[in-house]
């Protein structure tokens, strides 16, 4: 391994995210706060089930070993109070999670604590709290509820969609305004022409360099684009990333076909998409973020 790391990788993550509070969740929604707050207490010293973005914490942490400074740190953001929050602090370090930073706002949004924490990325199950993040530029995803598989591979291995995601919706605008026939068209014409960044950019930025840290054949990292675009629009995206100076390891134009059987193919610990029905059809094979970003969430 040679080069430095310009800055840490900041990862916020929700505790719903997280680990699985559904049960608990569902009394806060039935029976209010007072309910919700006893039930956690009563129960703090029975260990929660990992949630579907554990996988992707558990992996991004290992980066860490055998660093004298961690390449990684993930944050803990809940709407828990501290009291109710003693029970998640238990499953961290019943995991032996190498979390040290946490935030509890009890039960105000903890959106101003992800900007304070230069964070990088921000996972929720609140889809409240992601269009927030993206709407101040950074990378949110509302996590699913998703299938998540015993792990068969040590890589960590992280999927995005393209537009809107990591690049820009500039292109997706002509094809949702005008036609495919129009799209292709614009992506041809402006095949050499680098496309604008989506809120994901800077995220896989400073993942692609940990990613550079290491030979290629022998990284713990492996990053997926998995689009709907096809030739000949698959130029434009080849030369963008080139100029940003982004690895991708794999690239998946599949012309509109399902993403969920390639997802799994490619054995991805988290799919990033901006459309509802691709994250439908990945979330039956792994765990998935939708990104609601883009002329396609617009409401």
């Amino acid at each position: 391994m040679s080069g430095k790391l310009p800055h840490k990788l900041v990862v916020s993550i929700s505790s719903r995210a997280l680990f699985n509070l559904d049960d608990s969740h569902h009394i806060y929604e039935e029976k209010g706060v007072d309910a919700y707050a006893n039930y956690q207490i009563e129960h703090e010293n029975e260990i929660l089930e990992p949630g579907p973005a554990f996988p992707l914490a558990k992996k991004l942490l290992a980066l860490n070993e055998d660093h004298e400074q961690p390449l990684v740190e993930i944050i803990l953001l809940s709407r828990n109070s501290a009291d109710t929050g003693l029970r998640i602090f238990n499953a961290i370090q019943h995991y032996d999670l190498k979390m040290t930073r946490a935030v509890f706002t009890s039960g105000r949004s903890p959106f101003d604590y992800v900007q304070a924490f230069n964070t990088h990325l921000f996972l929720s199950a609140d889809p409240v709290d992601v269009r927030q993040a993206l709407d101040a530029n950074l990378a949110a995803a509302a996590i699913l509820p998703s299938v998540t598989k015993k792990d068969d591979h040590p890589e960590l291995r992280i999927a995005f969609d393209g537009d809107a995601v990591i690049f820009s919706d500039e292109s997706e605008r002509i094809y949702q305004e005008q036609n495919l026939e129009a799209f292709n068209a614009n992506e041809i014409k402006k095949a050499k022409k680098p496309m604008s960044e989506g809120p994901f950019k800077n995220f896989l930025e400073t993942l692609s360099a940990i990613h550079h840290l290491y030979p290629a054949e022998t990284s713990p990292i492996r990053t997926a684009l998995v689009t709907a675009r096809s030739a000949p629009s698959h130029e434009r995206v080849i030369r963008t990333l080139r100029a940003w100076g982004i690895r991708i390891d794999e690239a998946l134009f599949l012309g509109g076909l399902d993403k969920g059987e390639f997802l799994r193919a490619f054995g991805a610990d988290i799919f990033f998409d901006d459309q509802q029905a691709h994250c439908d059809s990945a979330r039956e094979h792994v765990a998935t973020g939708h990104v609601p970003s883009g002329i396609v969430n617009r409401s």
